[in-house]
């Protein structure tokens, strides 16, 4: 991200002493290359883990890690009033415990006392000492008192241990700072409706019919969505990639099931962007056992889904209309089509006959049609930067939209 690109914001990263830690310095590097400033403070035990020099060559930053250094700035206020939000990560189940209850016994914790700013605080431990009610309670008074908890992820511990502890995904605690930032206004307030993901319809208990979809894109502009202030309701197929932190998801398999998870949410959005893959088609006759192989040729008799997309533009009552088309010929004529037949406000368009963008990929090539003629590319980027665009470009259709005729 160049300069002129830089957020401009400044993030204050408190590590505590788990072996989360490392991960942390991940974090911060991945918020200095998006253009945000970033402050580290560290706990002693912290610094048992990961050295300050580490932080310090990522932020091009000084690391702070007691009240005495620089005493004559009164680094715990100084760094508060600086920042625009608190992230700890990772929250040791210690420091939990001490920012609950307002314990001031080192500089982050200090600092945590003096903060007026969001605060953000993603716990890692042991799943013991994570499902024990005296975390539980300590959790649910920061809660209470405004801040976004980060809930950990289950998996592989230190103590060669399945279960419930580890530091969230990177991208879940990035979600949360945004979100505490309203890193951008322009859908503060709005309620947006999201679709991804492919469905499958089933042949039997172990076949299905489905697509390449793994909707990443959708995802990607769900949670572009939730960091401009939006609130999110995300219908989301089959797939193996994470959902946002912040988003209402709705997980459904099949098209049937995606068009009531979508119709029961849809009358109260004010944008909706249906990014999903849905099936066209689906078996005429779904076998309650496996279909045994048997010799000679077999035939599948096909039946077509119900369109959500035209349902949805046939009853948008003012939700601003947003579709997906994915085609491998004739890109842009046939997605005019699609605009207009489904009463579409606007239509996001590429070419999956592309090895290099699409389904499957960590690059997307699109570009945004409307109107009779109009048209916006937005270039080949990877998919999260690609949300940021196709935000840019609804947001100001929309909003010309919105300006009456001379």
């Amino acid at each position: 991200m160049s300069p002129a690109q830089a957020s401009g914001r400044r993030i204050l990263l408190g590590v505590s002493g788990g072996i989360a830690a490392y991960k942390a310095a991940a974090l911060a590097s991945a918020l200095v290359q998006r253009g945000d400033t970033v402050d580290v403070v560290m706990t002693d035990d912290a610094q048992r883990f990961v050295g300050p020099l580490t932080f310090s060559a990522l932020t091009r930053r000084p690391v702070l890690t007691s009240l005495w250094d620089a005493p004559e700035s009164i680094p715990h206020i100084a760094l508060v009033r600086e920042a625009d939000v608190f992230v700890v990560a990772p929250a040791t189940a210690n420091v939990i415990a001490k920012i609950a209850l307002g314990i001031a016994d080192d500089l982050l914790t200090n600092a945590a006392l003096a903060a007026r700013i969001p605060l953000v605080v993603a716990p890692a431990m042991n799943s013991a000492m994570y499902e024990h009610p005296a975390t539980s309670a300590n959790l649910e008074r920061l809660r209470a008192a405004g801040a976004i908890v980060v809930e950990p992820g289950i998996g592989f511990l230190a103590e060669r241990e399945q279960g419930i502890g580890r530091l969230a995904d990177q991208d879940d605690i990035v979600a949360a700072i945004d979100a505490a930032l309203g890193r951008r206004d322009g859908l503060r307030g709005a309620r947006v409706l999201v679709t991804a993901g492919p469905t499958r319809e089933p042949i039997d208990p172990v076949r299905f019919l489905s697509n390449a979809s793994t909707g990443t894109m959708g995802i990607e502009v769900a949670r572009e969505a939730l960091a401009r202030g939006a609130q999110v309701d995300l219908v989301l197929g089959p797939t193996h990639v994470p959902a946002p932190f912040g988003a209402r998801v709705h997980r459904v398999t099949t098209a049937d099931e995606m068009r009531a998870a979508t119709m029961a949410v849809a009358a109260g959005a004010d944008i909706t962007i249906a990014a999903a893959a849905v099936a066209d088609w689906r078996p005429a006759l779904v076998h309650a056992q496996k279909v045994k192989k048997s010799d000679g040729d077999a035939s599948l008799a096909l039946e077509r889904t119900r369109d959500i997309l035209a349902e949805l533009g046939a009853r948008k009552n003012g939700t601003f209309l947003v579709g997906f088309a994915a085609e491998t010929e004739r890109v842009e004529e046939y997605a005019r089509e699609k605009l207009r037949a489904k009463q579409l406000d606007a239509i996001a368009v590429n070419d999956v006959s592309r090895d290099d963008a699409g389904f499957g990929t960590g690059e997307n090539d699109l570009t945004v049609l409307w109107g009779e003629t109009q048209r916006s590319p937005l270039g080949r980027a990877s998919k999260r930067e690609l949300a940021r665009r196709l935000w840019d470009a609804l947001l100001a259709i929309r909003a010309a939209r919105a300006v009456p005729e001379p």
